[in-house]
């Protein structure tokens, strides 16, 4: 998963007895530790018609209703850890002013956003600032039965069991561990598997299920959890009468509503394929549903509902739970038009081995889209540009559906104006223009050819395991379609088709590249941490591979000046073609299985990070008083009804703040056991 403009007031140019002019939309909803918290407006909701509208409306209660099961995913207690802090923040005595409670509000804002114990980014665990004494007392002085306790357990045994998890820094320190010496599975501290399962009897228990002469092979472990019973790994699987049974017959109930108001046959049938695959966890059902999904391309309104992304799992093998819902931007998606009608051309001119290539491009759907609702792992922090389905089989044979969400990338860049980052971090006034004039489009641009013909681009050779590069796979993949984009960005092509304003365009978004690959991104790292997650070492690794390649002919350079580190591109012709050599490097990794060169390229330039530079860049971001990280809270749909009780409309608000509304959703959308 991955990047014109939207109104920020509504001014009344009237008369001024026509009233005083309506507030300005407020972005900024929240701020604590390294969040931003932000909403998104959902411009032409009102628009759609009513049928579409509670089709929206029904969609997005199901996507709020799997809130819980992400939570379970990242970790075994935090659904215990999050209801015990509710508790304790809704029911606290003493003074809510005092340093400890204050720390305690915090680190379950934290919680909130990351949907667990471990940051969403970094997956390593939180560290309260509130002390072990305080939080024993909070709990003591609350009635037993307001906490999640097990089954005959006293609060003195629940603590014991629970206190080590939050303040023992060796206690499942990390949520995910994708590389480095030792059992992936072991380090891990998901909920993927269970507990004594070790990588070597997953990759045996997962190899034992494939058949390599399949040419259709489904997702083996998507929608389970791999456990121990009595000694033999048996699979748990996600589905109603299996695990998540409780949240997930909500979702179905849920989708059968939202049927009922189905534009059309079509995604009629999709929503109904997806409530068999629920009702049954059968893949082949799943795979099924994707192909129905791909297909459904003339609805306007479209969602994700479902185990859909594998970057939690080291093995890239489970799914994590997501939602979103959406309709179509319809004039912002003329761009993607475009570029989905050319798909076959920007294959057959790719710098890759034509091996490679694939002869015939199928089915590349491409839209811009406004987000209406997100939840799972969508949420609060989201993508801003999707492409599904993963099954490297569907794609090549159906095809796939890619998204720019404008109305998220929008937001972003609405509450960024201003903030001095740019201007600390920018060489000189010749990128910063840039960036003013081209880098919204450039943004957008790049995120249309990654999720529309970098994700659906090249193929796997015949034979080749579609598993092969293990814990290396996602960060390869984002780097793969990176690259595809980038190399694109700087062609002809893009002026002929219309899609660029300016020749000299291309040269915002290569510099705000290299510049974050290198610098900038690193301050979402503390201090003497290397880079873990997926999308952040594929930025790093293309980003420090064209640098070192490019030292002999000057490409770029890190210059200094007054103290303080600049990237400078010296020659932006040749840094395309560095882009297209390393391009052409990993897609032959993918399409070949390469484990080995996968790994020690991920290794050598995605991981490591220089202290020094990293110790800077952490001072001078720390004078802008700015956050690393971003997310959004949700509007909130409101039913209208009549005298009868029949609905009429479908209203949006977005006055509710980030704790009244998470506190709302573990209310309302909070349907698990604690412990599964």
């Amino acid at each position: 998963m991955t990047f014109m403009t939207l109104a920020v007031a509504c001014i009344n140019r009237g008369r001024e007895d026509e009233g005083a002019p309506p507030e300005p939309f407020r972005y900024v909803v929240d701020h604590f530790a390294d969040i931003e918290v932000l909403r998104y407006r959902v411009p032409a909701f009102e628009s759609l018609s009513l049928q579409q509208k509670q089709l929206v409306y029904h969609l997005s209660e199901a996507t709020l209703m799997g809130r819980d099961m992400l939570y379970d995913q990242n970790n075994r207690y935090n659904l215990a850890i999050r209801r015990s802090l509710e508790v304790i923040y809704q029911y606290y005595a003493g003074n809510r002013n005092s340093t400890e409670f204050k720390a305690l509000e915090t680190y379950l804002k934290r919680i909130w956003f990351a949907n667990g114990i471990h940051h969403h980014y970094a997956e390593d665990k939180f560290k309260p600032g509130f002390t072990e004494n305080f939080f024993h007392r909070c709990i003591r002085q609350l009635d037993a039965s307001l906490l999640p306790l097990r089954e005959e357990q006293s609060v003195n045994q629940w603590l014991a069991e629970i206190t080590p998890v939050l303040f023992r820094s060796n206690v499942m320190p990390k949520r995910t561990v994708q590389s480095g010496g030792g059992d992936l599975i072991t380090a891990s501290a998901n909920n993927y598997y269970g507990p004594g399962v070790t990588m070597k009897e997953v990759e045996t228990f997962y190899a034992g299920l494939k058949d390599p002469s399949d040419p259709h092979p489904v997702s083996f472990g998507l929608n389970s959890r791999l456990v121990k019973e009595n000694g033999k790994l048996v699979e748990q699987v996600w589905k109603t009468g299996g695990m998540y049974t409780e949240a997930l017959e909500k979702i179905t109930d849920e989708l059968r509503m939202a049927a009922v108001f189905a534009e059309n046959d079509t995604q009629k049938a999709v929503i109904k394929k997806l409530i068999e695959y629920y009702q049954t966890g059968d893949l082949k059902i799943f795979d099924a549903y994707a192909i129905l999904w791909v297909q459904d391309v003339h609805s306007e309104v479209d969602f994700v509902n479902g185990f859909t992304e594998t970057y939690g799992d080291p093995l890239g093998r489970k799914a994590s739970w997501e939602g979103l819902v959406n309709f179509v931007n319809r004039d912002a998606t003329e761009r993607t038009k475009i570029i989905s009608s050319n798909a076959q051309w920007f294959e057959d001119h790719s710098p890759i081995d034509p091996r490679f290539r694939k002869k015939e491009v199928k089915g590349v759907s491409a839209k811009v889209i406004t987000v209406a609702m997100l939840g799972g792992d969508c949420y609060p922090a989201t993508p801003i540009g999707i492409n599904l389905p993963n099954a490297d089989w569907i794609r090549r044979e159906h095809g796939s559906k890619s998204v720019t969400i404008e109305n998220i990338t929008e937001a972003y860049d609405k509450a960024s104006q201003g903030n001095g980052f740019n201007e600390e971090f920018v060489w000189s006034g010749t990128e910063l223009d840039r960036l003013v004039n081209y880098g919204f489009v450039t943004d957008n641009l790049h995120t249309d050819l990654h999720e529309c013909l970098g994700h659906a681009s090249g193929i796997i050779l015949p034979g080749v395991d579609p598993d092969g590069l293990k814990a290396y796979s996602s960060t390869l993949e984002e780097a793969r379609a990176d690259l595809f984009a980038l190399y694109y960005l700087a062609d002809e092509k893009l002026m002929e088709l219309g899609l660029l304003p300016d020749r000299e365009a291309y040269k915002a978004e290569y510099y705000k590249y290299i510049m974050n690959g290198l610098m900038t991104q690193l301050v979402r790292i503390e201090a003497g941490k290397n880079v873990e997650e997926a999308h952040m070492r594929n930025r790093q690794l293309i980003a420090r591979w064209v640098y070192e390649k490019g030292q002999p002919d000057n490409v770029i350079e890190l210059k200094k000046r007054d103290g303080k580190t600049y990237v400078v591109i010296n020659d932006y012709k040749s840094l395309r073609g560095l882009f297209g050599q390393l391009l052409a490097e990993v897609q032959r990794i993918k399409s070949e299985g390469d484990y080995e060169a996968g790994r020690r390229l991920v290794e050598a330039c995605g991981v490591k990070v220089d202290a020094a530079l990293h110790r800077e860049v952490l001072k001078r971001y720390a004078t802008l008083n700015l956050t690393p990280y971003r997310g959004f809270v949700n509007p909130v749909m409101k039913p209208v009804r009549n005298g009868k009780g029949e609905v009429i409309n479908i209203v949006l608000d977005y006055s509710e703040g980030y704790v009244e509304q998470m506190l709302r959703y573990s209310r309302e959308y909070s349907f698990l056991p604690t412990y599964n």
